[in-house]
């Protein structure tokens, strides 16, 4: 009992404290999306969203207390593999939501294998560049292009547009840690960036096709494609400088302008903007600067390269979520259906967020023991 208190006197306090607050405002805003509404189900999002939180909250301390390096020794593959297993029973098992197949259903119960399948990679990315860190820096990348390589296209091939954009961002601001030259990115991000009228028009849907079009000029279907950035737009408009007050009347949600089925998730920062303004998103978003800055401080005290690039990873995982979700709100980013991390309704991706946040607290906690054990080594 002892060594689990001292554990928890070394919490990194900061990033607790601004989980644990980004958790509360989110249940505070999926319920003020949701209680004006009609359908019980969605009423109800808020009290399941809190359920999830409690649970995720109980794998962070789970997380947080075991070392680090037990989970990347023994659950990189495990975790890596769950995540191929899981993109490929979705092609078998998948439900079709809002016109991708990207969920898996069990009884009441559904997830998103591409935030498994990106979770294990990050994982199993940190653990292989450090077991090539003598290799030269080509066969690292060409490791963990083949490593990353099948998962995210399998994500793309499903047409998931949203959760094959997170990996190339995410696995390279770990590569760029670690030491992987600059030029060989580039020359991956131009190579992407040439390939993308091939994707945009043989790879996408129409409908995501028409998202981007519409990212393009936001007046080419206004009532069709175009309608849920235009009232977002409308909404975080309406908020001003200080919003029209927490379930106060509004507009743009409260009577349905803003779809029912994307306010409390896809679309939750419109409903932030509406009732909060512009000081409340910039309060969310310092908020978010925070939690990542808090990750990357752990980042930089961690005492091997395996914590260090795990940490790095999740804050480009969490960064991409939130950059894409608020980007896609306020029209400078096309939709893509990414949660804002903790905030939009998402119980299971809440759950592994909380998890992510508990092995980064967990690389904090045994940073001093690392450091002792070098000193050892040394002597």
């Amino acid at each position: 009992m002892l060594p689990y208190l001292r554990k928890l006197l070394r919490f990194h306090w900061i990033l607790l404290a601004v989980m644990l607050g980004l958790a509360a405002f989110g249940v505070c805003a999926i319920y003020a999306a949701t209680y004006m509404r009609e359908n019980t189900i969605l009423v109800s999002s808020w009290s399941r969203q809190m359920t999830w939180c409690f649970v995720g909250l109980g794998a962070f301390f789970v997380a947080a207390m075991v070392d680090y390096r037990k989970w990347m020794k023994w659950g990189a593959a495990p975790l890596y593999l769950a995540g191929i297993a899981s993109l490929i029973a979705l092609s078998f098992f998948g439900t079709t939501v809002y016109g991708a197949k990207s969920w898996i259903r069990i009884g009441g119960f559904q997830f998103q294998p591409s935030q498994i399948a990106v979770f294990g990679a990050v994982v199993a990315t940190a653990v292989l560049l450090t077991m090539m860190k003598k290799f030269p820096a080509w066969l690292r990348l060409l490791a963990v292009v083949a490593l990353c390589g099948p998962p995210m296209l399998k994500i793309a091939l499903q047409r998931e547009l949203g959760g094959a954009l997170v990996w190339a961002p995410t696995i390279g601001f770990m590569l760029f840690t670690a030491g992987i030259p600059l030029r060989y990115l580039l020359a991956i991000a131009i190579t992407a960036a040439a390939a993308m009228p091939v994707a945009f028009n043989f790879l996408l849907k129409p409908y995501q096709r028409d998202r981007i079009l519409v990212f393009l000029d936001n007046n080419i279907d206004p009532l069709g494609a175009g309608w849920q950035v235009n009232q977002s737009l409308i909404a975080i408009g309406s908020g001003g400088w200080s919003g029209k007050g927490f379930l106060a009347p509004g507009t743009q949600n409260d009577l349905g302008f803003l779809p029912a089925t994307a306010a409390h998730n896809d679309f939750i920062f419109a409903v932030i903007g509406e009732e909060f303004g512009f000081l409340g998103g910039v309060v969310l978003i310092g908020a978010f600067a925070l939690l990542l800055l808090s990750i990357l401080s752990v980042a930089y005290f961690a005492r091997d390269d395996t914590g260090r690039l795990f940490c790095v990873g999740a804050a480009g995982l969490l960064f991409t979520h939130m950059a894409m979700n608020i980007g896609m709100t306020i029209s400078v980013l096309p939709v893509t259906g990414l949660p804002l991390p903790l905030v939009s309704y998402g119980g299971t991706f809440a759950l592994l967020v909380m998890t992510i946040l508990g092995i980064v607290q967990s690389v904090w906690i045994h940073r001093k023991q690392e450091g002792r054990a070098e000193s050892e080594a040394r002597e």
